[in-house]
Parts: structure tokens; C-alpha cells; sequence
């Protein structure tokens, strides 16, 4: 191993390498090597050509991440779970044809790094069928100038399967916490592990160059052996990286309590306002289950702990997130990925195996498109390729899905209170469309294969049948044909609507700690 200086990374990356970058958004990202490598595109136009490899997004959707490689000539191909947070000049890039783009499930992608590294022919998985990923849609390719197929679609013991073969990995770039003189790596400070010792194993195995940026380095003797989690016979190269560009999060330079140094009193959570995002977290909330294992998607969803919590039931929640976070309280926004309290942190890549293998119980997720057939999308709208990150894995396996979401988008406004519901502004964007855009779930796969899924938004509840989609609550004071068929591209099943509990738009509630204490009680 040796130590060189931000300046010389350039140096060890050859035009047209395949690199595989480790980190999710700005958490576990080694941002100053991208700094960089882009530092010496922009002086000498080397290195060029490049394909990158990743499991999340990489970015900040600012300054960060990706933006460094979204000059032209620099990137020939990009590959990841998700370009959500890789910037305007990537994510225009992508929509323009300028590079190739392949968006693949991040539990895959994860998965796929250990494939490598033991020299396996490739991932072989059933994540991904029937969605866009599926050859016979999209095959994971993004725009008109991807026309490769890596991914393909095989039969094996008389089934079908996806299949991604193994790509040639010629440099690792990955981050951790602190470096020996030896090269071994911990990730302390880390709030996930992801797949940083997959990915080095991986370059490894093609005889490749691992670059690793670190907070410090340390006498060689002094890690103790099970701290270290990329041991110094994989590390080239170590790098040690400014603060401002070692960030813990998007938003969070450190915070002790997210690498589980140490525990917050949280006590109740700030309770939400009542309005329409807290009358469907509140309706959302009445499927879940005491001491179910339950994974929560950003935005809406992640008001249900507050709700759980203002009804005196937070303790009987088991939250878990893809990256590989199990137990307290999921953080949002800039820290997602990370939690307050974690009772475990493993590699993200177990925690999919988990996830895959049907570990959920139950996933709450964002609603965005769906169809007549509970298709839904949160891939792809109006030809912006934001990607699907863990959303395939998990709506692949979970046993039960609640997909929450305004009934329509843009400008809505409602007004909540008094046990009714009244629309005031719809909103400018259908959600309920006769066909969506992007297939990210499969609804009709499901139904068959009798997953329950469940659809809940402000002023209606919906329920997946092997017939196609079927209302089955609306919101009190809310008209039926005017405030929700009319506003659908399609006719949904209409046999025995109930009315939502009036409970929901009150200023107090109670009704979930009622439905829990019957669920125990039967």
C-alpha cells in the first residue's frame, strides 16, 4: 500500500477503465477522488472514456458526486441503481443520448459485486422480472444511445431468470474511516457499510486498482483486527481526504449517533401537522402490524413512526432500511440510509439477501404512477431517468406493499378537519393513468402470485385484485364520481366502498392503538 496525494490519482486510472464507485448519495463516497479525477480531465483531458458502476446514486444533486464526471469525452457509460441525486448535467446528459445509461435494482447491483469477486459466471435472480429492467421491456437502458444488453434473460431448472454477466472492473474507488500503514481499512465513522469490501474484492479479482480515501492514517498494529472491514492485501493505494469532501451524509458532516457511537433520548416524535401527508401516513399506518418486519420508503412514509409514536405505539414497530440499517428510527431527507438508534448496521448486501429472500413483512413505499393493472412507476416521468434504487428487491419480496400518495400532484390543496375531507385546488398531474410511463412494479405479476398490495392516498383507498384495481374507501365529504372517478384514466372496480374512518381528519385520533390492541387481542 501507498499513500499518495489527491493530485496523483488521475495518474492510476487509464482512459476508457471501468470503475466501480462505493457510497449511496454522499454517505460512504470517496468525493475527493472524483475531485480529482475530474482536476485532471480538466487539465490534461486524461482520464477519458470512462464507464462507472455503482449501486445508488452518487451525488448530492449539487456540487457532489457525479456532477465530476459530466464533462464531454470524460464519461462514456454510466451504470447505477439510481441517478436521482447525480445532478442536473448528469441527469441532462442521460436524457440528451450524450452517454449511455443503464439503471439496474440496487440489490442486485449489490449483489452482483460478490459475483464478481468469486468468479462466478455472473448474478442469476428472479428481481426484475416483469418491470423495465426485464429485456423484453427495457432491458435497464435509459435512453436511444443504450444498446447493449447487460442483462439478459435466460431459463435455468425450468424457470426463468435475469442474468448479468460479470463486467471487467478496473479500479475500485471506495471510503472508509481511518487506514493503517498497511492499508487496512475501518469504517468507523460510517454510518452503513455498503459493499466497500465487495467492491475491492471485485477489482481484485480482474487485477485491478484499489484507491481508498480515508479521514487519517495510523500505525501499522494498532486497528483492531475485527474493526478492520477492507483488509490492506486488497488496498493499492490511500488517499486522505479534506473534511468538507468526507461528508457522513448528504446533509451531515458527522453525527456520532448515526455510527451508532452513541444513543438520543428521542422520546415522542414532533407530531405531524394535520393535512393531507398526515391523513395518509395516519390511514396507512392501520396496515401495519405490531412486531412486523417493516421497511419505509422516503417522503410520506416516513411520517408513519410519527404517527405510530403520537398513538403510543412506536415501540411495536421493526423498521429496516435496504442499506443495511435495522432498528430505531429511519432518518429522511438529506440522511436517508442512515437511522437514529440503530440496533444493527450490516453489509447492504446482506441486508438484501434478506430483503430478496422475503425477510419483509411489509414495505411502505411512494406512490407516483399506476395503472388499471397496479403497474406502478417511480422510475421514470415525462423521460427524466430518476432510476429505482432498492424499490424493485423490495416490492419484488415484501409480503405486503402500501403504496402512499396524494391522489393527484401539483398544486393540490386540501382541507382536513372536522372528520371530512374537501378538496380545494386539485392538483395540475394525474397519478391514477390509463398507462404508466415506466413499469418499476409489476402489479399483474403480483395479483397472480397473490401479494397483497394496497394503495392509499388522501381521499381514497385502493386494493390490487387479479382483475385489476379496486376502490374500496373514500374520504367523508368527498364525492365519488366528481373528486375521484373523474379524475382517473381509467375505471377501477367498484363494488362495496366504505367510508374512511372520520377519526383520520380529526386533530386527535386514536384509532390506530384501538386497531393494534384488537390485533392483539385476536
Amino acid at each position: 500500500m501507498k499513500i499518495i496525494s489527491a493530485d496523483e490519482v488521475g495518474k492510476h486510472i487509464p482512459d476508457g477503465a471501468t470503475i466501480f464507485l462505493g457510497g449511496l448519495a454522499m454517505t460512504g463516497l470517496p468525493e475527493e477522488l472524483l475531485i480529482a479525477i475530474e482536476r485532471s480531465f480538466l487539465a490534461t483531458a486524461h482520464p477519458a472514456g470512462l464507464t462507472t458502476w455503482a449501486c445508488g446514486a452518487i451525488g448530492n444533486s449539487g456540487d457532489g458526486g457525479m456532477v465530476h464526471f459530466a464533462h464531454p469525452g470524460m464519461i462514456r457509460r454510466v451504470v447505477a441503481g439510481h441517478f436521482g441525486q447525480t445532478g442536473k448535467e448528469m441527469m441532462r446528459m442521460v436524457m440528451d443520448g450524450e452517454v449511455e445509461a443503464y439503471n439496474f435494482p440496487q440489490g442486485s447491483l449489490s449483489h452482483l459485486t460478490r459475483q464478481i469477486a468469486n468468479r462466478s459466471p455472473g448474478l442469476l435472480t428472479k428481481v426484475g422480472l416483469g418491470t423495465f429492467v426485464d429485456p423484453r421491456q427495457e432491458g435497464g437502458k435509459m435512453n436511444s444511445r443504450t444498446t447493449e444488453d447487460l442483462v439478459k434473460l435466460v431459463e435455468f431448472g425450468g424457470e426463468e431468470w435475469l442474468h448479468y454477466p460479470p463486467p471487467k472492473i478496473d479500479v475500485a474507488l471506495i471510503r472508509g474511516t481511518l487506514a493503517d500503514e498497511k492499508g487496512n481499512i475501518t469504517l468507523d465513522k460510517e454510518g452503513v457499510l455498503l459493499e466497500q469490501l465487495a467492491i475491492a474484492q471485485a477489482a481484485k479479482r480482474w487485477g485491478g486498482v484499489v484507491i481508498v480515501q480515508v479521514e487519517r492514517v495510523v500505525k501499522a498494529g494498532s486497528l483492531h483486527p475485527k474493526s478492520v472491514k477492507v483488509p490492506g492485501m486488497l488496498v493499492d493505494y490511500v488517499v486522505v481526504g479534506k473534511p468538507e469532501h468526507h461528508m457522513q451524509s448528504i446533509s451531515t458532516p458527522f453525527d456520532p449517533v448515526f455510527s451508532g457511537d452513541i444513543r438520543l433520548p428521542l422520546g415522542a416524535l414532533e407530531p405531524m401537522p394535520l393535512d393531507e401527508r398526515k391523513v395518509i401516513a395516519r390511514r396507512a399506518a392501520l396496515e401495519l402490524r405490531p412486531g412486523a418486519v417493516t421497511n419505509l420508503g422516503i417522503g410520506i412514509p416516513a411520517g408513519i413512526p410519527s404517527v405510530a409514536a403520537e398513538e403510543g405505539v412506536a415501540e411495536l414497530l421493526s423498521l429496516s432500511i435496504e442499506s443495511g440499517v435495522n432498528g430505531g428510527v429511519p432518518a429522511q431527507l438529506g440522511d436517508f440510509g442512515l437511522a437514529y438508534n440503530a440496533e444493527s448496521i450490516i453489509e447492504q448486501s446482506a441486508q438484501f439477501d434478506f430483503y430478496d429472500g422475503g425477510g419483509l413483512d411489509a414495505s411502505f413505499l411512494g406512490l407516483a404512477q399506476t395503472d388499471i393493472h397496479g403497474n406502478v412507476n417511480v422510475s421514470k416521468f415525462n423521460g427524466r431517468p430518476v432510476g429505482c434504487g432498492g424499490f424493485i428487491n423490495i416490492t419484488r419480496s415484501a409480503r405486503k406493499l402500501v403504496f402512499c400518495g396524494t391522489f393527484t400532484a401539483g398544486g393540490l390543496e386540501v382541507e382536513v378537519g372536522g372528520g371530512r375531507l374537501a378538496i380545494r385546488k386539485e392538483g395540475r398531474s394525474r397519478k391514477f393513468i390509463e398507462r404508466v410511463e415506466q413499469i418499476t412494479f409489476n402489479g399483474h405479476d403480483a395479483a397472480l402470485r397473490r401479494q397483497e398490495v394496497v394503495f392509499v392516498t388522501e381521499r381514497a383507498v385502493f386494493r390490487l385484485r387479479e382483475e385489476g384495481l379496486e376502490l374500496v374507501e373514500v374520504a367523508p365529504g368527498v364525492d365519488l364520481q366528481a373528486d375521484v372517478l373523474a379524475h382517473m384514466e381509467f375505471a377501477p372496480i367498484v363494488r362495496d366502498v366504505r367510508t374512511m374512518d372520520p377519526g383520520l381528519f380529526e386533530t386527535r385520533w386514536g384509532g390506530l392503538a384501538q386497531a393494534h390492541r384488537a390485533a392483539a387481542a385476536a
